[in-house]
């Protein structure tokens, strides 16, 4: 990942946090062409020491590429817009604001327990957040072990870690305020919600 020094994040407590609240990653392997999928990822562990899990589709194509000691890369997107310069308070270069982590990982093959505790925690994480949460228990049997027996799921040990929080953190305090303002007041934040936008120039760093 390029990481500006005025941006580069790679501090444990925002890695940890981070993952948590952008779970949905792009999962990237490699062989002869570089592969890539759309997977939700979580985290085990804490900020001093964790790893993370996932799985696939048995048809994914991906598949035979998975094994124990192969090295792949995880992409988390947190928000991101762009940003005129036609709303600083004085004429500037106009860029794209964003937040991301990138993790380098070493695959380790679930076993069937393991899988089985994982999908249940997966299920858990995000049907709590449900008005009417349905978990596992509810499930019919034959509909959970026909789709468990078309998944594949994978520990992965981080090897190396990179974030970024790029939001004008090389900006003056008083310079960030006012952009937040105005993207807020015009609302021009298409791609994410103004709120989440708006919170990262006054989290970044002075």
């Amino acid at each position: 990942m390029y990481q500006p020094k005025a941006h580069k994040r790679n501090d444990k407590g925002f890695i940890f946090k981070f993952i948590k609240q952008h779970p949905f990653a792009v999962f990237v392997i490699s062989d002869k062409d570089l592969l890539a999928t759309h997977i939700p990822i979580l985290i085990d562990g804490d900020e001093s020491h964790f790893r993370l899990f996932g799985h696939i589709a048995n048809h994914n194509e991906m598949l035979p590429f998975l094994k124990d000691g192969k090295k792949a890369l995880c992409i988390f997107h947190g928000a991101h817009t762009y940003v005129s310069s036609s709303i600083y308070t004085k004429p500037d270069i106009s860029t794209w604001d964003y937040s991301a982590v990138h993790v380098n990982v070493k695959m380790i093959i679930q076993s069937d327990e393991e899988l089985t505790a994982s999908l249940e925690r997966l299920i858990c994480v995000f049907e709590k957040q449900q008005e009417h949460p349905l978990y596992k228990e509810q499930i019919p049997k034959e509909i959970w072990q026909e789709d468990f027996s078309n998944i594949t799921g994978f520990w992965m040990e981080p090897i190396r870690i990179q974030g970024i929080h790029k939001w004008h953190g090389n900006f003056e305090k008083e310079e960030r305020h006012h952009i937040a303002q105005q993207l807020s007041q015009k609302n021009l934040c298409p791609n994410f919600s103004t709120e989440e936008i708006i919170k990262n120039f006054y989290d970044s760093q002075d």
